[in-house]
């Protein structure tokens, strides 16, 4: 893959999703279905209520068929990017049933917690047979210092780490244009890693969503025309981490992605916080929605998500580079 070919999948997907978000959003406003906001949110998101929603299935879609078009056009249809993507497509349906739930049959709960584990961790059980029978190592690289082998709790890793990293960005979800600009950060990183190694399936995999998500963001920005919805989170979240495990380098989730682990730490620090002392560490969590409560504008939160997402994924290519 010659880098000349970088701009290939980014514009193709950033043209797919462009060209069809105002249709997605034309239906949704035609048949007058829209989010309703949660009622335990800042009460000033009520104002969002009615915005059209599941503005996800666009851009997976177009990153997915990116995907499928180039990577058969540069042969580079390997297992590891047909599994990637198999997370994509999963994680994308679990996304979308919940959605479609909450919008069009007005269940605000959508699937039930039990349902969607279920079908996250079916998800991660065929990953890891897939990736058994390749015959990838079953070992954790930390910092390519030590290695330690895992052999069948291997496996078990990677299903905490695909549902782990899935309900994190689903988290982060929450204000416009948050997740859209941290995915495109963390993709790119990935991107970076992915061609010093050489595997230029997964380069192409993370350019497809990199090129939907810079497409969504302008109909997802402040204020937002249309939301990701879970079935776009749930999809990146579940692929950041399948990208992770495939490029050997599980840990650099953890710091590209400090900003998804610590919006997930919040809530669950607010939930031990409240029942064990009967005290609120945050105003409210996830910690977005801390600082908003603060006084700070989803347009700062932003900015200063994507400069510590943007920092965090420098300071990972700086250590493995």
């Amino acid at each position: 893959m010659e880098w000349t070919q970088i701009f290939i999948p980014i514009a193709f997907s950033f043209a797919i999703t462009v060209a069809t978000m105002p249709l997605f959003i034309g239906y949704f406003r035609m048949k007058k279905q829209g989010q309703t906001t949660r009622g335990e949110g800042p009460t000033w998101h009520n104002v969002k209520t009615g915005t059209p929603t599941m503005g996800g299935t666009v851009f997976l879609i177009a990153s997915f068929i990116t995907a499928l078009v180039v990577g058969f056009w540069l042969q580079q249809l390997t297992p590891s990017l047909l599994i990637i993507l198999f997370i994509l497509v999963l994680y994308g349906i679990l996304g979308f049933l919940d959605d479609f739930i909450k919008v069009f049959k007005k269940r605000n709960m959508g699937l039930n917690s039990k349902q969607k584990l279920i079908g996250q961790i079916a998800g991660g059980i065929i990953f890891y047979v897939v990736y058994r029978m390749n015959g990838l190592p079953e070992t954790l690289d930390l910092f390519g210092i030590i290695t330690i082998p895992l052999g069948i709790f291997y496996g078990i890793f990677i299903i905490f780490w695909l549902v782990g990293f899935s309900n994190a960005v689903n988290l982060a979800d929450g204000i416009d244009g948050l997740v859209a600009g941290l995915g495109t950060i963390s993709f790119g990183t990935y991107a970076i890693i992915a061609w010093k190694q050489q595997q230029f399936d997964v380069v192409i995999v993370c350019l497809s969503v990199i090129g939907g998500l810079l497409g969504f963001f302008p109909y997802n920005r402040k204020p937002a025309k249309i939301f990701m919805g879970d079935v776009g989170s749930l999809a990146l979240g579940g692929l950041l981490a399948a990208i992770s495990i495939i490029l050997r380098q599980e840990w650099t989730l953890l710091l590209i992605g400090l900003v998804y682990v610590c919006e997930t730490a919040s809530v669950i620090l607010q939930v031990m916080s409240f029942k064990l002392f009967g005290k609120r560490i945050f105003k409210m969590s996830p910690i977005h929605h801390h600082f908003e409560m603060c006084g700070w504008s989803e347009w700062k939160i932003d900015i200063v998500f994507w400069f510590v997402a943007l920092s965090c994924s420098g300071l990972t290519l700086w250590i493995l580079f």
